[in-house]
């Protein structure tokens, strides 16, 4: 069990766009199994490369009801649905903070396994949430930016507040 250090908001590498992975070889597996025990022992249900410093497409998710957790490689989101739903978001890189945050509430995905073939996947509900929070952090944008002006400033300042940096 390897556990890397997270990154804690606001990390410029946080606000930093991930780069394709090219790569599919015996680095990449141990990076998402390095992400998966990282992820558990924060704990969390979703982490990327970004949060412990690895600026790779790269994102892990582990829902509670899923048999197994996944991996998704260079994922981009292919379509959204109209309808739309709120849900309580936070981040590992972030612990303890917690905003509601309205997305799509189901996304097509596109993305590749760690063998590097491409799969097709539809979420919807807390599953298309996690999926989007992820890609956002794939490309830079944190999930507070996703709030209000106000809320997003009350929450930073609570934050520093309490020796968040």
């Amino acid at each position: 069990m390897t556990l890397r250090p997270i990154l804690r908001y606001p990390d410029p590498m946080l606000s930093a766009v991930c780069e394709p992975v090219v790569d599919f070889g015996a680095g990449l597996r141990q990076l998402a199994e390095d992400l998966l025990d990282t992820m558990r022992a924060a704990p969390g249900v979703g982490i990327t490369a970004a949060h412990v410093g690895i600026l790779q497409r790269v994102a892990v998710l582990e829902l509670p009801d899923w048999q197994a957790p996944r991996t998704y490689v260079n994922p981009q989101i292919l379509s959204s649905s109209a309808g739309t739903m709120r849900h309580a978001e936070g981040s590992v890189s972030m612990p303890g903070f917690v905003e509601e945050v309205e997305r799509p509430s189901s996304i097509s995905c596109r993305y590749q396994d760690l063998a590097g073939d491409w799969h097709e996947e539809q979420a919807e509900g807390f599953h298309a949430i996690c999926l989007q929070h992820e890609i956002d952090q794939l490309e830079g944008i944190f999930w507070l930016k996703r709030l209000s002006r106000l809320k997003r400033e009350r929450l930073i300042r609570r934050w520093q507040k309490q020796g968040g940096r």
